[in-house]
């Protein structure tokens, strides 16, 4: 086992967990989706003109992560991951969305303008963990 690409998560779990064995290098996903962005309120309960872009990760592929995520996980479980969108790769974490049973990919500002993405472009990302 060299690559967990394509591993069922629960086989990838039952390694871990029952025969003490763990992942050798982490995996690798793509998946794709369309970006949105989420708005929210500031203290005084207006707009904030701050926003945040991002690609939602579920089904089979947020699994897998979910997975391969302990021992390579952060605050409120995020999971850090290499990310990489058309020809940019960069370093971030993925949030974990209960309302998804998922995950959330931020994609910041530099990455959208040096790859030309908008709210409702359809891309895919690789993620590693």
């Amino acid at each position: 086992m060299n690559d967990v690409a394509g591993l069922d998560p629960e086989l990838v779990r039952f390694l871990r967990e029952e025969l003490g064995h763990d992942l050798p290098d982490g995996g690798q996903w793509t998946f794709t989706g369309p970006i949105w962005i989420w708005k929210g309120n500031n203290a005084q309960g207006k707009p904030s003109p701050t926003s945040w872009h991002f690609l939602t990760i579920t089904g089979d592929v947020a699994g897998a992560i979910r997975a391969a995520a302990p021992g390579r996980s952060a605050a409120w479980g995020s999971v850090y991951v290499k990310a990489r969108i058309g020809t940019t790769d960069w370093e971030t974490s993925l949030f974990p969305s209960k309302n998804v049973q998922g995950y959330l990919l931020p994609i910041k500002a530099a990455i959208r303008k040096k790859e030309r993405l908008a709210e409702g472009d359809v891309v895919t990302a690789e993620l590693r963990v």
